[in-house]
């Protein structure tokens, strides 16, 4: 008896896994499945062919569109531009991208109303939280639209000095000098010095001894100086021989000035120090060493001279 109770429990658990198989398989060869997997997978390339190319395009026409502006004498501020270029593609981008899950959402039949109101009420509360993240968006919407500093700029900002890479909404992206990155949040941007909006200027100092004669020096440095604009494009002007800048025991320091374009002193400087040292020491001008005075106090007690 208890066989036969058992052999109809397995004998209907049979028939309901057959049924439920029966009915998966009439599931996944229905015509109407099918129809809707073909359908929304057309959609779907549809879509992303669609939003590929108005990303591609619309980049196109926004490079192009801010480039001839940037090229009429209103704007001649290359700098802001890429800037500019660069925020508009990734807005462009994360609106087309959304746009794009949203008509895929549609083409797979996915409750869009749904999943909106509940990400509304989600964002409502994580906007209170997010304060931190509001104040970095606010920052920096209005470092881009005063144009405090662009791609390309080599800035101080807070604790890192480098040049800029990128500028967000959120963060602010300096490639160091010797190649850490920093990623700041805008909100937390305090002080900014910007090295690349002015002329910069290179300040060189040089000792020459104090028996020199600074009048032979002046006329040598000065005739070196007016030969450096037609070969360096760096310079804005010819740079100056200012004078006699400091006499400190045994030396002179000379001071010579040079204007040249945003941050290219650097290397002006390095180049006028090296000619200087050879042109004063090949027409026999001492340049400025360190002296040591040794006296024999024995010598000098036994009426001896200081050496």
């Amino acid at each position: 008896m208890a066989t036969e109770v058992i052999g109809e429990q397995v004998e209907v658990q049979v028939k309901e896994v057959t049924k439920m198989s029966e009915k998966i398989w009439d599931y996944f060869t229905s015509e109407e499945l099918w129809t809707f997997v073909i359908t929304a997978s057309v959609k779907i390339v549809a879509i992303l062919l669609v939003s590929y190319l108005v990303i591609f395009i619309g980049k196109r026409v926004i490079t192009r569109v801010l480039t001839l502006k940037v090229k009429t004498p209103i704007n001649q501020n290359e700098r802001r531009q890429q800037t500019i270029i660069k925020l508009l593609h990734s807005t462009l981008s994360y609106l087309v991208y959304f746009s794009a899950i949203i008509a895929i959402l549609s083409a797979v039949k996915i409750n869009i109303g749904g999943l909106l109101a509940g990400a509304g009420i989600a964002g409502l509360a994580i906007g209170f939280g997010a304060q931190s993240l509001v104040k970095d968006i606010i920052t920096g919407f209005f470092i881009i639209l005063e144009d405090q500093f662009g791609i390309g700029d080599y800035i101080r900002l807070n604790n890192a000095e480098g040049t800029v890479t990128e500028i967000g909404l959120r963060t602010t992206k300096i490639l160091g000098t010797t190649g850490e990155q920093y990623i700041i949040p805008n909100g937390q941007i305090l002080d900014v010095v910007n090295f690349s909006v002015n002329n910069s200027k290179a300040i060189i100092d040089m000792q020459v001894a104090i028996d020199a004669d600074i009048e032979k020096v002046e006329k040598l440095v000065s005739a070196y100086l007016k030969t450096l604009p037609p070969n360096y494009e760096e310079l804005i002007d010819v740079p100056a021989f200012l004078g006699v800048q400091n006499v400190v025991g045994t030396e002179v320091t000379i001071r010579i000035i040079a204007e040249t374009k945003p941050l290219q002193h650097y290397g002006i400087a390095r180049v006028i120090r090296r000619d200087v040292k050879e042109i004063l020491e090949r027409n026999g001008i001492p340049m400025a060493y360190p002296k040591m005075m040794l006296y024999d106090r024995g010598s000098k007690e036994s009426g001896g001279e200081g050496v």
